[in-house]
């Protein structure tokens, strides 16, 4: 699409980052419907036998076990992306420097004060909301490390199908999210237990609703208040700012 006039297209999102946040989305909405069941089954197979009889809890636990590895994988490539992407490198904009910093604080007043205050260019990827998608990513690596927890401690026997070495890894990797969860959920028993990971790993799931409404949200209000088409970037890659800040990067 041309930009209109004193508008300039600017790229923003890559192919590879936009078809990874839609895997992204429907990966989410399938863990939570499948984490919800696996917590406290609330619906049945709605067939003659009961929902033993048709495995409904061994289907959750895989399709909540394949978006799990669908997360990994796409975590690892997002990883790689954010220092090596030839778009945007949003490492950068993480560093607590002066420069970020103030923007940071520039664009949270923009925010506050509903766009009264804009002292910043919205031509590329601004501190604020790297920062913010920064704190999603350390949430879902939570929720990756302590579902591996709970999936480990199944293996109660140290055997799996493809050896003993699976376990043992995994074991190694998060094991310590056993005492860190006991401390984040406040437990008052003195021994840290699989439980403790079970209710951080809940809790941590409705942060991650949290801040999947106010991503849709603040998105949105871009998209009203700076009339750049920022909820384009993630179908189209690209938005159009007004001349004057497209000249200053």
């Amino acid at each position: 699409m041309k930009a209109k006039p004193g508008y300039k297209q600017v790229k923003r999102r890559s192919g590879a980052l936009r078809i990874i946040h839609w895997v992204n989305v429907l990966s989410m909405m399938v863990a939570i419907a499948t984490g919800l069941y696996i917590a406290a089954p609330y619906y049945a197979t709605f067939m003659s036998e009961g929902a033993v009889d048709k495995y409904v809890m061994g289907w959750n636990r895989w399709g909540h076990f394949m978006v799990a590895i669908i997360f990994d994988v796409t975590s690892i490539i997002i990883f790689y992306l954010t220092f090596f992407s030839r778009v945007e490198r949003p490492w950068k904009q993480v560093i607590p420097n002066k420069v970020n910093l103030k923007e940071f604080g520039a664009v949270f007043i923009n925010l506050v004060t509903l766009n009264r205050r804009k002292d910043f260019s919205s031509a590329h990827n601004d501190s604020f909301n790297v920062t913010y998608f920064f704190i999603f990513h350390f949430l879902m690596v939570w929720m990756l490390l302590t579902g591996l927890q709970m999936y480990v401690h199944g293996l109660g026997s140290g055997l799996s199908g493809i050896g003993t070495w699976w376990p043992w890894m995994l074991h190694l990797l998060t094991d310590w999210t056993l005492p860190a969860a006991h401390v984040m959920v406040g437990s008052v028993i003195p021994t840290a237990t699989n439980m403790d990971v079970r209710i951080s790993h809940h809790i941590t799931m409705w942060l991650l609703i949290t801040w999947v409404v106010f991503h849709i949200y603040y998105q949105f209000w871009r998209t009203i208040f700076w009339k750049e088409g920022d909820i384009s970037i993630i179908v189209g890659g690209s938005k159009y700012v007004k001349i004057e800040d497209g000249k200053e990067n």
